[in-house]
C-alpha cells in the first residue's frame, strides 16, 4: 500500500543550518508515467480532470492521469464525472462511493488541495483542471481508495455507543428532555468520512497515538449525551497526552467538514470536562 505524500524530499533547517533531510521511500513518489484520454469528438464545454493513480497489482510508481469530459454530457457533481470516467473512458479507475447525498461519507478524497466528499462537490466552483487525489496521510489501497482500518480502529476504542449502570424504568426508555436532546446536535451527523482527521497535521504526525478530530467529536457525543452513565471512565481513557491533548486548534478540521461540524470546538468541551473533573 502507498502513502499519498508529495513527491519531493524535505530539508529541516535550524538557523539556517541543514540538520536532517527526509525522503519518501521510492515507490511512493508521484513519478510513473502519466497516461491522457483526450475527449471524443468536439467538446462544448472541455473539462480536464487529473486523477492520481496507483495500484498493487503492478511495480510502478503512482501517477496523475488526465481526463478530459465535456460538462454539457456530465452531471454536476465531481462524483458524477468518476463515475462517467469509469463507465465510458477507463474502466480500471477505482474509487469508493455509495449513497450520492452525502450522508454515507463514501466518497471522501481529496479534491483541488481539499479534503471533501466528491457528491457534494460542484464541478462549477473548480476553476481550471480540477487534481484529485485520497485522502492524505493515509495508505492507499488503489487509485483514490484510502486504507481506513486504523481509522475505524480508533473509533472501536472509544466505545461509540451508550453505556449505562442502572437499568430503565421496567417497560419504558432512557428519556431525554428537548434541551438534553439539543446538546447532541452538531455531533450525532459525522458521517466518518475523516475528511477532518486527515487534514489535521498534528494527526497526520500522530496517527498512532493522537485520536483525531472525528473520533473525538465521536467520543464527546456520547460525553454529551445526558442518558451515559459512563462519564468518568470515558474521560479516563482520553486524558493522555497524546490521545487528545495533540490538538492545538488549526481548525482545518472545521473548515474542510463536508456536514458544516466543529471537531475543535468538541476537543475544547472534552479539555473542559477533564478540567473541571480534577478541580
Amino acid at each position: 500500500m502507498m502513502d499519498n505524500h508529495a513527491n519531493a524530499s524535505r530539508t529541516l533547517f535550524i538557523r539556517g543550518v541543514s540538520m536532517a533531510e527526509f525522503a519518501l521511500p521510492q515507490h511512493s513518489k508521484i513519478s510513473g508515467k502519466a497516461r491522457s484520454y483526450p475527449g471524443a469528438g468536439e467538446a462544448k464545454a472541455p473539462k480536464t480532470f487529473k486523477i492520481y493513480r496507483w495500484s498493487p497489482d503492478d511495480d510502478e510508481n503512482p501517477r496523475f492521469d488526465s481526463y478530459i469530459l465535456d460538462l454539457e454530457d456530465c452531471g454536476p457533481m465531481v462524483l458524477d464525472a468518476l463515475i462517467k470516467i469509469k463507465n465510458e473512458i477507463d474502466p480500471t479507475l477505482t474509487f469508493r462511493r455509495s449513497c450520492r447525498e452525502g450522508i454515507c461519507g463514501s466518497c471522501s478524497m481529496n479534491i483541488n488541495g481539499t479534503n471533501t466528499l466528491a457528491c457534494t462537490q460542484p464541478i462549477e466552483d473548480l476553476r481550471g483542471a480540477v487534481q484529485i487525489t485520497p485522502l492524505p496521510h493515509m495508505e492507499v489501497v488503489k487509485d483514490l481508495v484510502p486504507d481506513f482500518k486504523h481509522f475505524y480502529a480508533q473509533y472501536a476504542s472509544i466505545e461509540p455507543w451508550l453505556k449505562t449502570k442502572t437499568p430503565p424504568p421496567a417497560g419504558k426508555e432512557r428519556i431525554q428532555s428537548p434541551d438534553q436532546r439539543e446538546e447532541l446536535d452538531g455531533l450525532y451527523e459525522c458521517i466518518l468520512c475523516a475528511c477532518c482527521s486527515t487534514g489535521c497535521p498534528s494527526y497526520w504526525w500522530n496517527q498512532d497515538k493522537f485520536l483525531g478530530p472525528a473520533i473525538l467529536l465521536q467520543a464527546y457525543r456520547w460525553l454529551a449525551d445526558s442518558r451515559d452513565e459512563m462519564t468518568g471512565e470515558r474521560l479516563d481513557q482520553l486524558e493522555d497526552p497524546f490521545r487528545l491533548y495533540r490538538c492545538h486548534t488549526i481548525m482545518n478540521c472545521a473548515n474542510v467538514c463536508p456536514k458544516g461540524l466543529n471537531p475543535a470546538k468538541a476537543i475544547a468541551e472534552i479539555k473542559k470536562l477533564v478540567v473541571e473533573r480534577d478541580i
